[in-house]
């Protein structure tokens, strides 16, 4: 699934349409997202209004329209949000299109049909269900996401601490890629209990967790299988990944190998050697 790195990067490539005027809006009639229906009658409200801005909570996208209102669009897992030209074959699984007057698309397509397109709000997007429940965005709201902010929520969890790393209403945006990362860089089993967490390793954690979805930024995301920005280039960050994807490899910090296991039902790297607290 397309984490914070990687919806950032579909939002800065997303650039180009800063301006463009929605023209058109078509659907698949696919139902997406727990067997949610597109919203036509709130997207076609769309047409005719200038994209004006480009903004992401968490893993969701969000691209602003005149009139206050919002595109929301989630990648699900195996969702991509591209910009097109309006003669450009259709790849299979395209459910969503918004026509500009310029001539290009914006299109949105998705195999597994976990994603989500909806229309929210300007400045009431946190009374939409789906951002409701989200914590502090680790790179939109930095300063939130603390050292205290990490330990206060962790006490009383009996959840591993890569549960606890996972939880969106805790950290909006981090999943399972970055998180295996997060831990190994602080040395920190991940079925390690999360109440365990100390007020010292919970403000190593929030920077790090920082740091690391900063460096993916950089690389514009990580690409294992679906994953591609707005103009369909991958993301270069599996090069630089140090644990996730890499069982049986040495760790780069003391040559043990790798394992994975499965922890909560995610796949799990972390290194037996390094990550012994």
């Amino acid at each position: 699934m397309p984490e914070l790195p990687e919806v950032e990067t579909v939002r800065r490539t997303l650039a180009p349409v800063l301006g463009a005027t929605i023209d058109t809006v078509w659907s698949s009639g696919k139902k997406l997202r727990l067997g949610q229906a597109v919203p036509m009658a709130q997207l076609r409200k769309l047409i005719g209004a200038r994209i004006e801005g480009l903004r992401r909570l968490g893993k969701y996208l969000l691209v602003d329209v005149e009139d206050r209102n919002s595109l929301l669009v989630h990648l699900g897992m195996s969702g991509r949000f591209r910009v097109n030209a309006g003669t450009d074959e259709r790849v299979k699984h395209t459910h969503v299109i918004f026509g500009l007057t310029d001539g290009r698309e914006l299109r949105f397509s998705d195999p597994r049909r976990f994603g989500q397109v909806d229309v929210v709000v300007r400045g009431a997007e946190r009374q939409h269900r789906a951002l409701a429940v989200l914590g502090p965005d680790p790179i939109e709201e930095a300063a939130a996401v603390s050292g205290e902010h990490l330990f206060a929520a962790s006490r009383g969890k009996t959840t591993t601490l890569k549960s606890f790393v996972l939880d969106q209403s805790i950290v909006a945006g981090v999943g399972n890629i970055y998180a295996s990362e997060a831990l190994w860089r602080i040395g920190v089993r991940p079925t390690v209990r999360a109440h365990r967490l100390t007020a010292a390793r919970a403000t190593e954690l929030a920077a790090v967790i920082k740091d690391v979805l900063h460096n993916a930024i950089e690389h514009n995301g990580t690409s294992l299988r679906d994953f591609v920005d707005a103009d369909g280039a991958s993301g270069e960050h599996a090069d630089y990944l140090l644990v996730y994807g890499r069982e049986g490899q040495p760790c780069s910090r003391c040559q043990t190998k790798i394992r994975r296991n499965v922890v909560q039902g995610r796949a799990t790297y972390y290194c037996p050697t390094c990550q012994k607290a």
